[in-house]
């Protein structure tokens, strides 16, 4: 996509805005309208290869039995949100049951039931997962599926699609307007020095200044792999790397990113307690104005929301991740919603998948933008966020052998955990040569 046309686009989707919505509970891992979940319109087709990826049943409301969905949003699973949509879902096919399992470290924690064979009948494709192993673990999905979305071809492999984005999302630095007024600070920063100086305002006034979760560890990955390549401006970033015997440097969007994260992690700028998961509660603390900022994705505003904070009270800019005043943001998927290979019921399962993105109103509930092209976003705090004229670059799918490498060199790409290491290392340089040296070692072991 190139610039003009990703800006009218947004300016488009935020022309209409009215209210912020819902909740949502894991960062990269929280489907919230805006990167991955959306109202797909298209129409159904009759050609083979969509037959062979599993169209739905002549006579759908026949479809019985029971699925149970594996999901990152622990807090829709708590909160009754998803029995909600289940509910719903139940009316269009009245034999049918839906069960819930929400994991708490779902990056992490997926990757596991995937190899144990434990995964569900549905759930979301884990970031780290090679396209290429995806037909070991997913079922194709229909191709009429993926008319007119965004991120069509993010999950295809051999001519097959296996995931279905659950909404567009952007990335910034998500705010509470009032914590921000009681340190004295009357509009938000366009420089990395503006930010810094904003940090120490609200730390000489007794609140926390961003709350990063370290703890949660998924989080972290905004401050590496989660942001790397639209600070680099390329969405080939990744890509590229494979060609790279030491892709980690210092002087490029990996060691940008890290430098900032460490000097607010050296100057106090963040949570006390690093290292515990206190992912829900945090929510409280930036809704209250206790803590004032989060970098994360425009889905963790309804979960703000949610958790006591009026919506004109919460805002949203671009990280300013140097001082030219001018940045790059992302346009980009949240999770990809899937059938397991090892579902017993794909057909009940397949039609939930289509019900979640297009009727059931998690898309408008997580606070993402819609995945159809035509559709249109209801996120006020996008307004503010495009009043900042970013350079807004969609992903792109990845060569399946970057997640290859890393995960050979046991690099966690989705999890945080290598991002953990390095932010709180004594020397970043030290750190970064570790890493490159697994990631030469594995791709050496991998022939590329």
């Amino acid at each position: 996509m190139n610039k003009s046309f990703a800006i009218t686009l947004v300016l488009a989707l935020t022309a209409v805005l009215t209210a912020a919505c819902g909740g949502n509970n894991a960062g990269n891992n929280n489907a919230a309208t805006a990167t991955n979940s959306g109202s797909n319109n298209a129409t159904a087709s009759n050609d083979a290869s969509a037959t062979d990826a599993g169209a739905a049943t002549d006579a759908p409301s026949e479809l019985s039995g029971t699925i149970k969905v594996l999901t990152q949003r622990t807090d829709y699973v708590n909160d009754g949100t998803f029995d909600r949509y289940a509910a719903e879902f139940k009316k269009k096919y009245p034999n049918a049951k839906v069960e819930f399992e929400g994991l708490t470290n779902y990056a992490t924690d997926i990757q596991v039931r995937l190899t144990t064979g434990e995964a569900g009948d549905v759930l979301m494709i884990p970031a780290g997962l090679a396209t290429s192993e995806y037909s070991k673990y997913f079922e194709p999905l229909p191709d009429e599926w993926f008319n007119n979305v965004y991120f069509a071809d993010n999950t295809l492999f051999d001519g097959k699609r296996y995931g279905l984005s659950t909404g567009v999302n952007t990335q910034g630095i998500v705010y509470n307007k009032k914590a921000f007024a009681a340190a004295g600070i009357d509009k938000a920063p366009t420089t990395l020095d503006e930010l810094y100086a904003d940090a120490e305002k609200l730390k000489a006034a007794k609140i926390t200044p961003l709350y990063m979760n370290y703890g949660a560890q998924w989080p972290m990955g905004n401050w590496g792999d989660g942001s790397a390549w639209y600070v680099n401006g390329d969405p080939q970033f990744a890509t590229k790397q494979v060609s790279e015997e030491a892709p980690f440097q210092l002087d490029n969007a990996w060691g940008t990113l890290a430098t900032i994260g460490r000097t607010f992690v050296e100057k106090g700028y963040v949570e006390k307690d690093l290292y515990t998961n206190n992912w829900e509660m945090s929510k409280g603390e930036v809704a209250s104005g206790k803590a004032a900022m989060y970098f994360l994705g425009n889905w963790v505003i309804p979960q703000i929301i949610g958790a006591g904070a009026a919506s004109e009270d919460i805002g949203f800019f671009p990280l300013p991740y140097d001082n030219s005043g001018k940045y790059n943001a992302p346009l980009g998927s949240d999770y990809f919603v899937a059938v397991s290979k090892d579902s017993k019921n794909k057909d009940l399962a397949k039609a939930w998948v289509e019900f979640f993105v297009k009727e059931s109103g998690y898309v408008e509930d997580s606070g993402f933008m819609p995945i159809d092209k035509s559709a249109q976003s209801s996120i006020p705090q996008l307004a503010e966020f495009q009043s900042y004229n970013p350079t807004l670059i969609e992903s792109e799918a990845t060569d399946p052998k970057y997640n290859e490498i890393a995960n050979k060199a046991q690099i966690g790409i989705g999890t945080g955990d290598y991002v953990q290491e390095y932010i709180v290392a004594d020397d970043l340089k030290a750190a970064f040569d570790k890493l490159n040296k697994k990631w030469k070692d594995a791709k050496t072991a991998l022939g590329y």
